[in-house]
């Protein structure tokens, strides 16, 4: 059976290539809003996190009614280190919409995305999307797309894909280039008639496969996924299982199923095959999972996520600071919250060490991990975090590393610092192209070459230039990258910083922290310029006397101190040192607090 009525596709494009934004328009002229209703820009980028940063963290399902069909939407991550985000929901469509932005053209993690969606047979309508831009160059664009479809071994059908030239944030679209649209109403058109309608098997034994997992404290974890044949009902007994076998198959039940209608979820009593559909009432399901009527179970095969490539230490927090901001600070609460992440996140893995009190956190990148740290501290977790560190593999008996894909876009006059830099890294370049007044340089670079580079190329760059990357491959071991050329402040005594101590340390380097701060020993205060750490004592109080002299008395002016965002300070991070996460404030400081014992160590070395 073919259901006309039903289409499912999914918006995916490297990040901000405005995504978000077009789905807002669709929902608006589709009639999902009132009126005089008042709505936010990005509706779907629904978390706070999500909505500071304007990025898109989960992949979210939304549904619109155009010419009576139903077309349910989701909006995916660009970010490389959500990728896993994209790899699963990608099972849950027929089609998908490509969106690149006019004047970037494809970049790495338009590659990406692109190649998933081709080794699944996709239909692919190509959306080049902020036309409005001064600098677009459509027609260039279209053709680096072809190019890039032709790269990838796309086939005759997908070589012939629609191309449409839109304004996300105006609202139109439009079949040629130069002609501005007026509304979106060919996109909605093209996706009727060019993305497959859902052909289902109707009559047959149920059968639901688990692509996303949501939580909700009264009725517990919801699967999202879609029904891939037969017809779900409400209070049905169901089997579960999944295609690796990786755990018994076991009897559950159906509680609540609900259809996705715009940005909210109906309840409802029966879904068919061909609906996407969140249900609740199996207590220990996850991602991948097969859900089949009772006693009739065919598990179906889930895509193999890709697996991580870089991974942090997570230990209970021990500095003198310890439980003075966070609600949860044991061993037992850490463990609980990593391993429930491990229910939602796919691409998160989380291994015990040797000791009660550390977890090895393996993610995609710096980013993915540094995002579970920051809804940690959100939610009142108190914690200690080590460097990124890569994980190695051994291929045909060789030490193997992760190579990224890294593309650049900078200013003409920038391009030599940046060479330098990455070659130092083992940075190898494989293509360089200009693009207007600016040039596009593509490298290979081990992923450790680039922990710490972001700040350093925005500081080259004067903060024009654009980098992203994704990952590429594993090769063998390029050898050692030097990692930091600075050292840091540490702290030389617990207490409060005063004006007097902070003004004699700012002259040895920059200082993280301002007056009144709390510090203990061995924290980190400030970075030095030279390559070895300097004690500096911050709470030095002035001595009194009876002696006035001209000159001495003058108010003490400090330089304003450098506020480090999260990522700034895991890029920060040298070996011998951990950030302390609280709700409240992030300290770094050495792994071993003590002066004396450090200066032993060094000693011994």
């Amino acid at each position: 059976m073919v259901r006309e009525d039903l289409r499912n596709v999914a918006i995916i494009a490297h990040v901000d290539h405005g995504k978000t934004t077009l789905v807002d328009e669709m929902l608006k002229q589709s009639g999902t809003f009132r009126e005089n209703q008042a709505v936010e820009e990005r509706v779907m980028d629904s978390n706070d996190i999500e909505r500071e940063r304007g990025i898109t963290i989960l992949a979210k399902n939304t549904s619109i009614k155009y010419k009576d069909v139903k077309i349910n939407i989701i909006d995916t991550p660009g970010h490389a280190d959500f990728g896993g985000e994209v790899e699963r929901v990608l099972k849950m469509v027929n089609g998908v919409i490509l969106l690149v932005d006019a004047a970037e053209g494809p970049m790495p993690q338009t590659r990406f995305v692109l190649q998933k969606a081709l080794e699944l047979g996709h239909k692919i309508i190509v959306v080049i999307n902020k036309i409005d831009r001064p600098d677009a160059r459509l027609n260039e664009v279209g053709d680096e797309v072809l190019e890039l479809l032709m790269d990838l071994d796309a086939t005759d059908e997908q070589l012939d894909s629609p191309i449409l030239y839109c304004s996300g944030r105006d609202g139109t679209a439009s079949y040629k280039p130069n002609v501005p649209g007026e509304n979106l109403i060919p996109l909605l058109d093209e996706i009727l008639t060019y993305i497959p309608a859902p052909v289902v098997d109707d009559e047959g034994e149920m059968q639901y496969l688990v692509s996303a997992i949501d939580y909700n404290d009264y009725v517990g974890r919801i699967a999202v996924g879609r029904v891939e044949r037969g017809t779900i009902k409400v209070n049905q007994d169901v089997t579960v299982g999944d295609f690796h076998q990786t755990k018994k198959e076991y009897r559950g039940k159906i509680v609540t199923i609900y259809q996705i209608e715009g940005l909210n979820r109906v309840p409802c009593e029966s879904a068919s095959a061909g609906d996407i559909v969140c249900i609740s009432g199996l207590e220990n399901i996850t991602i991948g999972d097969t859900i089949c009527s009772f006693g009739h179970f065919e598990p179906l095969p889930f895509v193999k996520i890709s697996e991580p490539t870089v991974e942090m230490t997570f230990s209970v927090n021990d500095s003198p600071f310890a439980g003075r901001e966070g609600k949860f600070v044991t061993s037992r609460q850490l463990r609980d919250r990593l391993f429930k992440e491990l229910l939602k996140d796919v691409s998160l893995r989380v291994s015990e060490t040797d000791s009660t009190d550390s977890f090895r956190v393996a993610g995609r990148g710096e980013m993915h991990l540094s995002i579970l740290i920051e809804n940690m501290r959100r939610e009142g977790y108190e914690l200690a975090v080590s460097t990124p560190r890569v994980l190695y593999k051994e291929v045909n008996g060789k030490l193997c590393e992760p190579i990224e894909r890294l593309v650049i876009d900078v200013p003409e006059g920038c391009v030599g610092s940046v060479m330098e830099k990455l070659g130092s890294r083992k940075g190898e370049l494989s293509q360089m192209t200009p693009v207007g007044s600016r040039m596009r340089i593509e490298f290979l670079i081990p992923s450790r070459g680039l922990f710490g580079y972001r700040s350093e190329f925005l500081t080259d760059t004067k903060g024009e230039g654009i980098m992203s990357s994704v990952f590429y491959e594993y090769q063998p071991h390029k050898g050692d990258i030097a990692r930091r050329s600075t050292g840091s402040l540490v702290a030389f005594e617990t207490g409060e910083a005063i004006t007097y101590g902070l003004y004699n340390a700012q002259e040895r380097g920059e200082l993280f922290i301002g007056a009144g701060t709390p510090v203990y020993e061995g924290m980190v205060v400030g970075a030095s310029p030279k390559s070895d750490d300097l004690v500096v004592n911050v709470c030095k109080k002035k001595h009194l006397t009876n002696t006035r002299a001209s000159g001495s008395d003058d108010a003490l002016r400090l330089i304003p101190p450098r506020n480090l965002s999260l990522e700034d300070c895991l890029e920060f991070l040298a070996d011998d040192e951990l950030l302390e996460v609280t709700p409240k404030s992030m300290r770094i400081r050495k792994r071993t607090l003590s002066n004396s014992l450090r200066a032993k160590e060094r000693a011994k070395m």
